[in-house]
């Protein structure tokens, strides 16, 4: 009886242990989700008498940013390896790097000749945010020396890898492996959705976080890697789609929240992104950036008033080295919508100095575009400027770079401004019709009268370019032309030419009023004055 009654014993205490197991396996593939709440309500149960539960608990912690909750738990076993490189996850994170690294490579001093996790411990550590990548890929590589087939070793050591100057292909390699053996590991699509992202290649990260969702549908992290990548590639409403479905798998916590509302302003559902930022101030939960996303998203329904008052808070609470670019560009462009020119072009000048990429096209573009909108002479100019730099800078430059600089230095009047740029324009790209086209609208503004017919040699060369015109449809920019040379050959006194023009206009607008004129003032001695190419 005793004998059945421990063998039954030693079958439940065994059983207990497959158990406590798998909980610890659950909180730990909650943890890998991001799903900080959930991973700490599995693991606090099992912390107490389990070294590997505890220190995944304090990880659990420290992603839901609370440190000093995370140190007390991992020194609740000061001499479990694991526990060992937590606390040195929290000098990491701290800023305090010299400790940090004292304490992985302590962690990693307690591996025996085959163990192998007491290095992974280190290693992990030591790629976290604030450690040293390199000497975490030196771990991860003994490690995976002596446990070759372990999947999560790989992925890490591919995290790691992504953290090194062209450590990338590395990365690729090592999620890729993963998938040869395991295709239907969810977080090593994943990963590599994240590096296609990186590179900008958003069709290619849009197929692999999709693996990664048909993979586990209950991971939350392709939904919301889904919805920024659907953003790059314009499909706001899967954007949109996705960034709902990544809130129904997530914990919903505040932290969820402010992911949603900050995908909501990805997918451009502004006032959405709004709401859920305010109901969460109102609830009690506060933090500088969630003032960052009510202040774009205002600025973008054009509540410029109310963006500047929240982006005002921001800057006040906000740490200053945690401001980005984008701060300080988004801040300029309230500041135009506020009619406050002078100001936007202080905080400008700060988004291009926060910017350390070596190519600053794209944000001189924005800035442009932000001048642009504003509809003034005086913010044309401005805007025809930033243009006019990117081309001086010649770094990342488009066909539209030199159109919009001549075109907006054209809206503001400064002609000899606008002449130059589309020369420059049609000389590094002589195929491009609008140049001369462009050219022409610029001469003939000079000549509103058309007397000394300096816009004809340019809107002659953009009639004679080939398959550029359709001569049978109603063609504004046909028109502009037409009119010009018509009234300049009513100029000269030259009735046949000047009817030859006025044919081509009535052709595609009968109803054209200044071909009437023209026609009238054939006979009579009454002159029109000016064609629409002074527009």
């Amino acid at each position: 009886m005793n004998k059945k009654r421990s063998i039954l014993t030693v079958a439940l205490l065994g059983l207990g242990v497959v158990v406590k197991a798998q909980s610890v396996e659950e909180g730990i593939k909650m943890l890998n989700y991001e799903r900080y709440e959930t991973a700490q309500k599995v693991l606090e149960p099992l912390a107490a008498g389990n070294a590997r539960a505890n220190y995944y608990l304090g990880l659990a912690q420290l992603g839901s940013e609370k440190k000093d909750a995370a140190r007390a738990t991992f020194m609740k076993f000061p001499e479990d390896p694991a526990n060992i490189a937590g606390l040195a996850r929290v000098d990491f994170a701290e800023g305090k790097s010299t400790e940090g690294t004292a304490k992985a490579l302590q962690a990693a001093g307690k591996a025996k000749k085959k163990d192998w996790e007491p290095q992974k411990f280190a290693a992990d550590a030591l790629a976290s945010d604030g450690g040293n990548p390199a000497m975490a890929v030196e771990y991860y590589n003994k490690a995976i020396e002596k446990a070759p087939e372990n999947s999560d070793l790989k992925i890490a050591f591919g995290d790691a890898a992504q953290k090194m100057d062209n450590g990338g292909g590395k990365a690729m390699t090592s999620y890729e492996n993963v998938i040869a053996k395991e295709p239907k590991n969810s977080l090593a699509y994943s990963r590599i959705g994240k590096l296609w992202y990186a590179a900008r290649k958003y069709d290619s990260a849009l197929v692999n976080y999709s693996r990664a969702k048909d993979a586990d549908p209950s991971n939350p992290l392709p939904y919301r890697d889904l919805a920024n990548a659907y953003f790059y590639v314009g499909k706001y409403d899967l954007a949109k789609q996705n960034s709902d479905e990544y809130l129904k798998r997530s914990d919903n916590s505040a932290e969820d929240k402010i992911q949603h509302a900050n995908l909501l302003y990805l997918s451009k559902d502004y006032a959405g992104a709004i709401k859920e930022m305010q109901d969460l101030i109102a609830s009690g939960v506060e933090k500088p950036y969630m003032y960052r996303i009510i202040g774009y998203s205002q600025s973008e329904l054009n509540d410029s008033t109310n963006a500047l008052l929240n982006m005002d808070k921001f800057f006040a609470k906000q740490d200053a080295k945690k401001i980005l670019p984008s701060d300080y560009l988004y801040y300029g462009k309230i500041l135009n919508q506020n009619g406050k020119v002078a100001e936007a072009d202080e905080y400008y000048n700060k988004a291009i100095a926060a910017d350390t990429s070596k190519d600053k096209s794209d944000l001189y573009r924005k800035i442009a575009e932000g001048f642009a909108a504003q509809k003034t002479e005086m913010a044309y100019t401005k805007a025809a400027g930033w243009y006019a730099k990117i081309v001086a800078e010649n770094n990342g430059v488009k066909v539209l770079d030199y159109f919009y600089w001549g075109y907006y230095f054209y809206g503001s009047k400064k002609y000899d401004d606008a002449a130059k740029a589309f020369a420059a324009m049609r000389t590094k790209y002589p195929d491009q019709p609008s140049a001369p086209y462009w050219q022409g609208r610029v001469a003939a503004a000079q000549d509103p009268e058309a007397k000394s017919g300096g816009a004809i040699p340019f809107f002659n060369d953009w009639l004679n370019i080939p398959d550029t015109k359709d001569y049978t449809k109603k063609n504004p920019d046909l028109n502009i032309a037409y009119q010009y040379i018509a009234l300049y050959y009513y100029n000269k006194g030259d009735k046949a030419q000047t009817q030859v023009y006025i044919d081509k206009i009535t052709a595609m607008f009968p109803d054209d009023k200044f071909a009437k004129q023209l026609k009238d003032a054939m006979s009579p001695a009454k002159k029109p004055t000016s064609s629409n190419a002074k527009k």
